[in-house]
């Protein structure tokens, strides 16, 4: 491990500009709001804002791109079609563990099963990942539930936690030690070690109770949830609440579904669109024939948290669906973010003793 100054920090972000795009934390000046976004300016970047308000994926699986173009010429009778997703060396640099965590599920979803899919790929192939302990946990956080917080344990290029003085540096994978290397940074002391530890042991203090109490209970959720235990009562009191606004996918740095869809331009040309999709609309599992098997409210959203909670789906990415950001807990109308599940579950078990 290494020992950086604040100041080598922000050179090192400045100097990797130079070869790749640099996104990092960025606190807007009007709104107070935290972005994850590339930094035009390495002054912009900011290790101790709040988790952004969206999951650092939208760099790697926007919202909604354009992945192909194509034409028909019916005369020739032929096709040509160009790919319009490329391939570019970028940094995440300060992601928050949480984000870490989501896209090790992502890369599990499009990398690591039968199927590769060249999009993420592309984006994601030349990546630089650099992550950073939080040091107090922020109002909606339980990652200490999930296994993926304060301080990440791996799929890091480098780990960064802030110190009193500097940055204990931790490196991951061989491009962060090549980066070390050529720096020839200086190692860490073993009290700054120790100093790490503490740093990371007093944020584990800092969160409330009901994110601690709850890590005891989220085996006994996943364990009802796997075995299709959870009564019907309590999906519709869930389903109930719900407004299928899809907020909670959207926001959620692990949900991988997308839809596909093809338009026409006014030159003639298709443009083939990916656009992520989410299990709360009503048309998500429609068929051909207009056949729909989830179409109450209740069964797309036992879906959701089968996917989010269940052991199958655990043993798909090795870890659980869900890396404790709590955005849907911050971001839900229907106040049906996913601790307040475990809760109404727990409820459930204990026959509403608390």
């Amino acid at each position: 491990m290494y020992i950086l100054s604040s100041h080598e920090i922000k050179q090192l972000a400045q100097e990797l500009q130079a070869s790749h795009e640099v996104y990092g934390p960025q606190v807007d000046p009007q709104t107070q709001q935290v972005f994850f976004d590339q930094l035009t300016d390495v002054a912009a970047l900011n290790l101790e804002a709040p988790i952004p308000s969206m999951p650092v994926k939208e760099i790697l699986f926007p919202q909604m791109e354009r992945i192909l173009k194509y034409r028909y010429d019916s005369e020739a009778q032929s096709v040509t079609m160009s790919k319009q997703y490329f391939e570019k060396p970028k940094v995440l640099f300060g992601l928050r563990p949480c984000d870490l965590s989501g896209i090790l599920v992502l890369d599990r979803f499009f990398l690591g099963q039968e199927f590769v899919d060249d999009v993420y790929l592309a984006h994601r192939r030349q990546c630089l990942l650099i992550s950073n302990t939080c040091l107090n946990p922020f109002p909606q956080c339980f990652c200490v539930c999930t296994h993926s917080g304060p301080d990440a344990d791996e799929g890091f290029d480098l780990d960064l936690t802030k110190l009193q003085d500097g940055y204990l540096v931790k490196v991951g994978s061989e491009k962060g030690q090549a980066l070390a290397d050529a720096h020839q940074w200086q190692l860490a002391s073993p009290a700054q070690l120790s100093e790490q530890k503490a740093v990371v042991d007093h944020c584990i203090d800092l969160f409330p109770e009901m994110a601690t109490d709850n890590k005891a209970w989220i085996s006994r959720v996943m364990n009802r949830i796997t075995t299709g235990f959870v009564k019907q009562e309590t999906w519709e009191y869930i389903g109930d609440q719900c407004l299928e606004c899809g907020a909670c996918s959207f926001v959620c740095p692990t949900c991988s579904c997308f839809n596909i869809e093809d338009t026409q331009t006014a030159c003639g040309e298709c443009e083939r669109l990916r656009m992520r999709d989410s299990c709360s609309f009503e048309g998500y599992a429609r068929m051909a024939g207009d056949h729909n098997p989830r179409q109450p409210v209740e069964d797309r959203r036992n879906k959701r948290f089968f996917c989010k909670l269940s052991y199958p789906q655990s043993k798909k990415y090795l870890r659980p669906g869900c890396v404790g950001c709590g955005r849907c807990q911050w971001v839900c109308p229907g106040d049906i973010g996913l601790p307040n599940v475990v809760q109404y579950i727990r409820r459930e078990i204990t026959g509403g003793q608390n």
